[in-house]
């Protein structure tokens, strides 16, 4: 019989409708709680972690469960694991936990875009269909995925695409890496390479902006003079910036202060291509850190953690680049 950890954290998937009113908001107990599974070959052990709304996640709480699930590995010897989360912040959850989770057995975060009392409910079956993927034998050695709408994504990859259709989560440029159907899970690509890191602690504030046509330094300027241990810009196109925000990225890199680039857009990668006044050429001169087609949100946990590993800033480079 496998044995099956199951964290609840909140969101969505634990929520219900106020029939009155239509407004959604959390419940006294977790509707998932009374879930058996339709299997006597599976046990689950089941966590009712948080009871949190998904904006009130925090890579404090990310680093809860990724020590209860080390815990359990040690204590329980179980066989994969089950996070249900709410879908805001569910992207970046999964990929603290594929950058920080040292173990081969099968880790799936699932949740649902409609609470458990709305018309065409999608977390029960989004729930099951992760059970099913943390019990396959086909699912280890393949870091966190996400699993939902009978679609499975591995977490470096996917994000959310929607504000409330149910096929929200996607993998823009390389789609899922496989599906659940009635029958079982099947997998259709390949994971070729996974990363790991020791990470006992989250404590580094580490800042996000969005750049823009005629930015500016002041809010670069206005970060110079805050506690800040890093900085990721989703960038212009390949990663170029407006030349008036130079200025200042090129004194808090001369602080110390790892800056990470990434694109805006959704597809394609940051590249040092464009040899202009802030353009990505100059950019990476300065010292600015060039992403492998991470998102923003997963690049500033990427930085967190890669803060907690090393201030060594050619180290946190070569991390970047895998």
């Amino acid at each position: 019989m496998k044995k099956i950890l199951i964290l609840h954290t909140g969101g969505t998937i634990a929520m219900e409708e106020d029939q009155d009113t239509g407004f959604v908001k959390p419940q006294g107990n977790n509707p998932l709680l009374k879930f058996i599974p339709p299997s006597n070959e599976i046990d689950l052990l089941v966590e009712d972690v948080f009871h949190l709304p998904s904006p009130h996640m925090t890579p404090k709480e990310m680093l809860v469960l990724q020590q209860l699930i080390h815990s359990k590995i040690q204590q329980d010897n179980i066989d994969g694991v089950v996070i249900t989360h709410g879908t805001d912040t569910l992207e970046e959850t999964a990929y603290f936990l594929d950058l920080t989770v040292r173990s081969n057995i099968p880790v799936v975060v699932t949740g649902a875009m409609r609470s458990s009392n709305e018309l065409g409910s999608d977390g029960l079956y989004n729930f099951l269909s992760a059970v099913k993927v943390a019990s396959s034998a086909e699912a280890k050695g393949k870091g966190v995925l996400v699993v939902l709408n009978d679609e499975i994504h591995c977490a470096t990859n996917v994000t959310k695409t929607h504000t409330s259709n149910v096929a929200t989560f996607q993998s823009p440029q390389y789609g899922p890496i496989g599906l659940v159907t009635k029958r079982g899970v099947v997998f259709h690509q390949a994971i070729l390479h996974r990363e790991s890191y020791r990470v006992e602690n989250v404590t580094k504030n580490v800042l996000l902006l969005k750049a823009y046509a005629g930015m500016d330094g002041t809010l670069l300027t206005a970060i110079e003079a805050l506690p800040v241990d890093g900085l990721v810009i989703e960038a212009l196109g390949q990663g170029n910036l407006p030349p008036k925000t130079v200025p200042a990225i090129q004194r808090l890199i001369g602080k110390g202060v790892p800056v990470v680039l990434v694109s805006r857009c959704f597809n394609g990668i940051v590249q040092d291509v464009y040899s202009y006044e802030g353009g990505g050429k100059q950019l990476k001169e300065m010292g600015a850190i060039f992403t492998n087609g991470l998102s923003g949100q997963k690049a500033r946990i990427k930085l967190l953690v890669a803060l907690e590993v090393s201030q060594n800033t050619n180290h946190i480079q070569n991390m970047f680049q895998n």
